[in-house]
């Protein structure tokens, strides 16, 4: 008979945190579009600008947005700003 007690349940990886996805997006050479954040978040482009405004930059990340060839990109610097 085969018996359960002795296997010691596996821990689960957490995925990460769509702040974590949107920062890992920010820090990508050349920044991250709306679409790109939206996509990777499932946020609708209202609460990605707010997580930018309102989290990350309370953070103290240094969120930038430049636009090149009639798109906007978004990015930031690796560290957080002291």
């Amino acid at each position: 008979m085969l018996t359960f007690h002795n296997i010691e349940p596996q821990p689960v990886a957490k995925a990460p945190s769509k702040q974590a996805q949107l920062v890992t997006l920010l820090q990508q050479e050349g920044g991250a579009t709306m679409k790109a954040m939206t996509l990777a978040t499932g946020w609708q482009p209202h609460s990605v600008r707010g997580a930018i405004a309102g989290v990350l930059r309370k953070k103290g990340y240094q969120v930038q947005s430049h636009n090149h060839e009639g798109t906007r990109y978004w990015s930031m610097k690796t560290e957080v700003a002291q």
